[in-house]
């Protein structure tokens, strides 16, 4: 299996946007209305506010390559790059998506584990993350691997409040 991980640059806006929108959109449309995932998406998902994330140099973007395809991708965050308070010595996967013609293959896995070796780099013990509360079948992959929930915030989808559990991963003992 051909997988590789590679950190984006500026010059992969564009593909960043495209695959950030394609896999936000496939996740969770079915259960938003189409003018919350509008509304949404232009906001997250617009030029500029990548061009900002992708300029902050406590976030991170990476695509995950399955046969030299874009599979997915991941964005964590250190420091105040967090979109939670929670401490100098934790890591946020604010996003963590996979194509739907790559599922179930382990990429998502692959994603976590290259993460656990980011957040030991930076000196990190917990890596933590929110997914929604609806989200069942990503909160059982983020157990298996073993995330806890130590919490929940709100997300806003446009203008409807939703919950998100906080998942978060010690990594002490590893």
């Amino acid at each position: 299996m051909s997988i590789d991980i590679r950190r984006c640059r500026f010059q992969d806006l564009p593909t960043l946007r495209k695959i950030s929108i394609e896999t936000f959109q496939s996740t969770f449309e079915d259960q938003n209305t189409t003018e919350n995932m509008e509304a949404y998406v232009n906001q997250a998902f617009h030029h500029n506010q990548l061009e900002k994330e992708l300029s902050n140099p406590h976030s991170q973007f990476y695509f995950i390559y399955f046969h030299r395809e874009i599979a997915g991708y991941l964005k964590i965050n250190i420091n105040e790059a967090q979109s939670e308070k929670m401490g100098d010595y934790s890591l946020e996967i604010e996003r963590l998506y996979i194509r739907n013609t790559y599922h179930r293959r382990g990429l998502g896995k692959q994603l976590l584990d290259f993460t656990y070796d980011v957040a030991k780099d930076y000196h990190k013990k917990k890596i933590w993350l929110g997914v929604w509360e609806k989200n069942d079948s990503a909160i059982l992959f983020y157990m298996r691997c073993g995330f806890i929930q130590t919490g929940e915030h709100v997300f806003m989808m446009g203008d409807e409040k939703q919950m998100d559990f906080i998942m978060t991963k010690y990594l002490e003992n590893e």
